[in-house]
Formats: C-alpha cells, sequence, structure tokens
C-alpha cells in the first residue's frame, strides 16, 4: 500500500476560475481494477484514489487487493496484475474501511470517477459484504460529462485514454488504478474547463450537465449579468413583454444564469430560451415573500411554460350542502352560505375518494331529491334499499333523526375526524385480517384523502380568522417580520441590526395590505400561500408578536390524527 502527498501532476485548470462554489469542492476521484465486470460476482483487485481540490492534487491512496479468486488471464493481460502481485497485498476487509476513511475525510467530498456507475456499484457491494455503511457521497461520472459536452466527432470516442490524450493529461492510464485516477484527475479538468464559456460555475450545475446548451441560451446568457445578488423573483418575458416563466430564488443573479447553462436539461425551458427577450427581477426581503409573489404572478399572468400553480382556481372542495336534509357535494368554489367546506384538493379524483370515507362512515343521502314541498316523498333508492341511507325521501327518517348524521359529518369536517377515523380504521383491520389487501388499500386511499383535505381546511380556517398577525424569526440579515391578514401575506420586512423595533413594527404594519374576512378557509389567498405562511409561522424560532382575536385548530383535530393515517397505510400496505 501507498500513501502520499504530491505536488500538482502537469498543468490543470484552476478550478478556482470557474467560480467560487467549484472552488471549494473536494473531489476524490477514484479508479478500480477488477476480475471482472459483476459487481456481486467479482473481485477488487486494486484502488487507486486522489484527492484534488482547487486544482490541486492534496493525497492519494493505492493499493492491491487480495481478491480471494482467481484473476482470468484475460484480466491479467490487460491490467498487468498477476495472481503473484496480489498474494501477499490486503484483503478488500482492511482496504475497504481505509478507502471509506480517505473518501471520507472532508465530510463534503464528492466522488468522482470515469462510468462512476461501475466503481460505485462494484464499492456498495463491497460495503455489504462486509457490513459496511455505505456513506453515498455525491457523485460526478466524467464519461456521463464527456458524452454531454464532447459529441463525436469531435473526440473518437469517450474513453479514458482518448480523453487524456485530447486534454493532454499528464499521466497516460494503463489499466492500473492510481494512474487511471490521476487521468481521471486531468480530465474532470478539462471537462470542467469546457463548461466555463457555458456558465455552469457550481456543483449542482456540474453534476446536472446532461447535453450542451442551445445556440439560443448561450445567446442569452447576457441576461442574467446585471441582475441583483438578492432574494426575488424573476419573470422571462418574450418580445412583445408577455409573461414566458415565472420563478424565485435566493440568488436571482445566479439562478437566471442557469438557465443558460448546460446544467439546464428540461426540453421545455431549452425551447422558451429561444424566446426569451428580457428577464424582469422582483427583489424580496425574504424567501416567503418571494415564495408567495411568484405564486401570485403565476396565477395572474398564466404563464405558458409555468406547470405548478398556473391554474389554483381549478381546485376541488368537499362540500355539505345547506338542504334541510344536507349532502355531500364536489364543487369547485367557496360560498358565504354557512356550509363547512374540505380541501381544497388538486383533483376531483382526490376529492371523491375524501367524500367517499365521509360516505362510509355516515349514512348521508346521495341523492339529489330537493325535498320542495316537504311532505312531497319518492321511492326509496338502492342505497336506502341497503341500509347505507336512512332513507328521508320516502319519509322513513325525519329531518331530526338526519340531522344527528348531518351534525356527525360537520365536525368530522371541521373539528374532530374521530368517527371517521376510528370506522374506516376498524374496517381497514377486518379487510386485512380477511387478507383482502386490495380493499383495504383502496379504503386507506380514502382515509388519507379525507384526513389529508380536513388537516388543510381546518389549519386554513384558522389562520384565516385572524384579523391581524404580527410574526418576527431570525434570518441571515435580521428579524425577518411579516404580517398577515385574514390569511394573506399583508407585509414582510427584515428588522436589521440597529433599527429602532418600535418604529421598524409601526411603519411595518401602518403600510401593510388592508384584508377584509371572507367566507371558507382561503377568502383571500390561494390555499399554497396560506400553506407557506403556516409553515414559515410553525417553524422552530418563530415568535408571535402582535395577534387580534384567536388563532387555534381543534383539540382532536385532523391533524391530531395524523398517527391513523400512518397506521392505516402501513396496515393495508404491509402485507
Amino acid at each position: 500500500m501507498v500513501r502520499q502527498s504530491v505536488t500538482p501532476l502537469g498543468v490543470q485548470t484552476s478550478i478556482g476560475d470557474l467560480g467560487t462554489p467549484l472552488s471549494e469542492v473536494t473531489f476524490v476521484v477514484v479508479d478500480l481494477e477488477t476480475t471482472g465486470t459483476s459487481a456481486s460476482r467479482s473481485r477488487i483487485t486494486e484502488v487507486g484514489a486522489v484527492r484534488v481540490r482547487d486544482g490541486e492534487i492534496l493525497d492519494e491512496y493505492t493499493t492491491l487487493v487480495d481478491p480471494d479468486t482467481l484473476i482470468p488471464a484475460e484480466v491479467t493481460l490487460l491490467t498487468g496484475i498477476t495472481q503473484s502481485m496480489v498474494a501477499t497485498a490486503p484483503r478488500i476487509e482492511k482496504v475497504l474501511p481505509e478507502l471509506l476513511a480517505f473518501l471520507t475525510e472532508d465530510p463534503d467530498s464528492v466522488l468522482v470517477a470515469h462510468n462512476a456507475p461501475f466503481d460505485t456499484g462494484f464499492l456498495k457491494a463491497a460495503c455489504e459484504r462486509e457490513a459496511l455503511e455505505w456513506p453515498a457521497p455525491p457523485v460526478v461520472d466524467t464519461l456521463r460529462l464527456a458524452r454531454a459536452l464532447l459529441p463525436v466527432p469531435k473526440v473518437r470516442n469517450h474513453r479514458l485514454g482518448t480523453l487524456a490524450a485530447y486534454y493532454g493529461a499528464s499521466v497516460t492510464p494503463d489499466h492500473r488504478a492510481l494512474d487511471d485516477a490521476r487521468a481521471t484527475v486531468d480530465v474532470l479538468g478539462g471537462l470542467i474547463s469546457e463548461l466555463v464559456p457555458l456558465g455552469a460555475t457550481s456543483l449542482e450545475e456540474l453534476r446536472a450537465v446532461s447535453k450542451p446548451p442551445t445556440k439560443a441560451q448561450r445567446a442569452r446568457r447576457h441576461l442574467a449579468e446585471d441582475l441583483p445578488d438578492r432574494p426575488g423573483v424573476y419573470v422571462f418575458t418574450d418580445s412583445r413583454g408577455h409573461s414566458l416563466y415565472v420563478g424565485k430564488s435566493n440568488n436571482l443573479r445566479r439562478r437566471v444564469a442557469s438557465y443558460f447553462t448546460a446544467a439546464e436539461s428540461r426540453r421545455r425551458i431549452r425551447e422558451m430560451a429561444g424566446l426569451v427577450e428580457a428577464v424582469t427581477p422582483i427583489v424580496c426581503a425574504t424567501d416567503l415573500e418571494a415564495s408567495v409573489r411568484e405564486l401570485r404572478i403565476i396565477a395572474e399572468r398564466k404563464p405558458p411554460f409555468n406547470r405548478r400553480s398556473r391554474n389554483p382556481e381549478n381546485v376541488r372542495w368537499v362540500k355539505l350542502t345547506t338542504d334541510a336534509y344536507p349532502r355531500l357535494a364536489v364543487v369547485r368554489s367557496v360560498k358565504d352560505d354557512g356550509a363547512p367546506y374540505l380541501g381544497p384538493y388538486r383533483s376531483a379524483r382526490e376529492a371523491d375518494e375524501a367524500r367517499e370515507a365521509l360516505l362510509h362512515a355516515l349514512p348521508l343521502r346521495q341523492c339529489t331529491h330537493t325535498f320542495a314541498p316537504p311532505e312531497r316523498t319518492v321511492p326509496r333508492c338502492v342505497l336506502a334499499q341497503l341500509g347505507r341511507c336512512g332513507a328521508p325521501c320516502d319519509g322513513t327518517q325525519g329531518r331530526d333523526e338526519y340531522g344527528v348524521h348531518a351534525e356527525e359529518a360537520r365536525t368530522a369536517m371541521t373539528a374532530d375526524p374521530a368517527v371517521v377515523v376510528d370506522a374506516l380504521t376498524a374496517r381497514i383491520g377486518e379487510l386485512s385480517a380477511e387478507l383482502r389487501y386490495e380493499e383495504a388499500a383502496s379504503l386507506r386511499d380514502r382515509l388519507v384523502a379525507f384526513l389529508r383535505g380536513a388537516r388543510r381546511s381546518q389549519r386554513l380556517t384558522a389562520l384565516a380568522s385572524v384579523p391581524h398577525l404580527v410574526a418576527s424569526r431570525p434570518g441571515d440579515r435580521g428579524w425577518e417580520t411579516i404580517v398577515v391578514r385574514h390569511g394573506r401575506l399583508a407585509s414582510c420586512a427584515v428588522l436589521t441590526p440597529g433599527t429602532d423595533p418600535a418604529a421598524f413594527l409601526n411603519s411595518l404594519t401602518a403600510t401593510a395590505e388592508r384584508v377584509p374576512p371572507g367566507p371558507g378557509p382561503v377568502p383571500n389567498a390561494t390555499a399554497e400561500e396560506g400553506e407557506l405562511i403556516l409553515d414559515w409561522l410553525t417553524t422552530p424560532g418563530t415568535h408571535l408578536i402582535e395577534i387580534e382575536g384567536e388563532w387555534t385548530c381543534p383539540l382532536r383535530s385532523a391533524e391530531a390524527h395524523d398517527r391513523m393515517t400512518h397506521w392505516a397505510h402501513g396496515r393495508a400496505s404491509a402485507q
């Protein structure tokens, strides 16, 4: 075994020239020689690893490995490693912990290999056999990078020897682990240098590269040059000023620049690059403000290249009607009618599943009979004949008796869902005991949908009922402070060190948006905005500064029954 610190081999592009993020990355370049190509049947015969950062080789590790099996003649012919060479070498149970320690000496190290799935496959298999935990580092595959950045016939092929010659590597790969790893270091530097004119300067961009940027992408890289390094929203527009795409980021300039590099592989976004003529930045005080503004702009302008959040109005709610004999209906909007609502749901199917969960637990009618005039009756339906409805249609069940079930449904939707949870979990248990797993899974999905909608509507309703709320939490630049009124973000700013807190708070609340009360869980904002605000408010370290009214949820709310969701899911699917 040889382990040594060395000086840089040859001339290599400095990673520091390619951007600060990559200059801070420690790469560990690994190469293995093996007795064959199957990670499960073949064994490792040699290991070579090189640690490099900012273009400088910091350390090396290499050793032969006794594979405890015969080395095929063709492998010896290829690598020059003979049976006698490995006879006195350490076995893998000694080598593997040393290699893993070398790989993880810097906990943020990135593993690099040429055809990385081959090397990582052997290392994972060895870890499994030796009962060692694979550290699962981020991986960069120089073969995949080369295929993306150096198409044939720019190079004859993408073998390590071909690429090493193309970049003038200081070491010629010869199917020995350390020399191949050293050559891969130079190939990595060369490939990174290919990315410099393409604008990819971070590790995330390096790992995301799948194909070279289009001419349209390269031609528009200048659009990011004058953008601020601040959090906010960016809007791509075409030659007519129409919005094409809206996004948000903690760093506007860096994020917009990434759309015009090889790191951007989404087909639709690459197509959009050919249409972009300008980028409008909207600087925001905090990430929450950026997220909310993004949602609002997408909903208002409906950019064609945004797929998420474009149509927040296309949701479904489960409503308990206000008829004399209430029933459950799936509707598209919330009205000021005093009815309880469950949701919102992104699809009619999910809303139907939640509705079916309620109907499984409670014998509510499913007909659309209007009961006008009250004395008019109709023949009972099949559900009534099966005992799944009290048959108010033919007068069997009066308003008071039926109203008990309707009130239970209202309670389950707005306060305590126990009647639904108990009924469905009991039935799921029975079906599982009878080995009727598909039916149990279907019932589980209904319960999950019901609880998801109940939790969402209960949390949103509680927030929407608060006329005024001010909260603050520490951030990178100071105390991030928000004003929320009836479920809508009304104002947002950062209290920086040295600022008078009282004057800051008075100014923030005085200039905040005036928001009126309204019906339902989301009277003044989308459900997505409300949930963003709730997640922010419930993050540890957040302090309530001012509040009018009460912000409460029922003691036995749907959120308190989350454990039942997990139980039902596991009971029905673990069989």
